[in-house]
């Protein structure tokens, strides 16, 4: 690291505590939080994000567009659908995905605005 960058005081600004008190997250916001972003770490449900940011679809669809098993897509839709990110619908025997709901577009598509500034 450059030393340049290194904080040599120890100085409390008062200031920038005032603004902050009150403002923090509990611990439960914290990892909830952390739990969110680390599920959407992911490359494979990145994929998966990405086409139910188009339609919803079956993990039969999904398989196939991401050239993964069926068994590997069931286990990421679990674990996006137990974070919140994806919803199910079932029509006869077809269980089809989809977003759950606006708010996992708008996360997704300002990650999306950021990487391609």
């Amino acid at each position: 690291m450059d030393n340049k960058y290194v904080c040599t005081q120890n100085v409390i600004h008062d200031e920038v505590i005032d603004k902050l008190k009150g403002k923090e997250l509990n611990e439960d916001k914290v990892n909830e939080l952390a739990n969110l972003f680390k599920c959407m770490g992911d490359p494979t449900r990145v994929k998966i994000l990405n086409i139910l940011m188009n339609t919803e679809a079956c993990v039969c669809d999904i398989a196939v567009l991401t050239n993964m098993t069926h068994s590997a897509i069931s286990h990421q839709l679990r674990v996006l659908k137990m974070s919140r990110l994806v919803k199910m619908r079932k029509s006869g025997k077809v269980v089809f995905y989809s977003l759950d709901d606006d708010h996992v577009k708008e996360i997704f598509n300002k990650g999306l605005n950021h990487i391609t500034e």
